[in-house]
């Protein structure tokens, strides 16, 4: 058995490591997701995710919880953790465009 190697020069269509999820918005409209990024405050988990469709649009970060081994992506709906959450994730991301430059 060959083993194929997963990379930008596959001649086929599939997802490479990529974690796809579907998320409706509040109109109503789905949206697949991308999870790019993965951070935690206050010993939860957080994960941004972007349009895989519109990869320019703003992230949107959602809390991951965990029920019988399974994780899962909550909105944030309080102001208070949606305030900190974002703190936190813009100082990440300066850090990140500081080292790059």
């Amino acid at each position: 058995m060959s083993e194929h190697i997963h990379d930008e020069n596959c001649d086929h269509d599939h997802d490479h490591d990529e974690n796809v999820f579907v998320v409706t918005d509040a109109e109503g409209v789905e949206h697949e997701m991308v999870m790019v990024y993965t951070f935690e405050s206050n010993q939860q988990a957080y994960a941004v995710l972007l349009d895989r469709n519109e990869p320019e649009a703003d992230g949107v970060i959602f809390r991951v919880e965990e029920e019988n081994e399974e994780a899962y992506l909550v909105s944030i709906e309080e102001d208070e953790e949606w305030d900190r959450v974002v703190a936190i994730y813009n100082e990440i991301a300066a850090k990140e465009a500081e080292e790059d430059n």
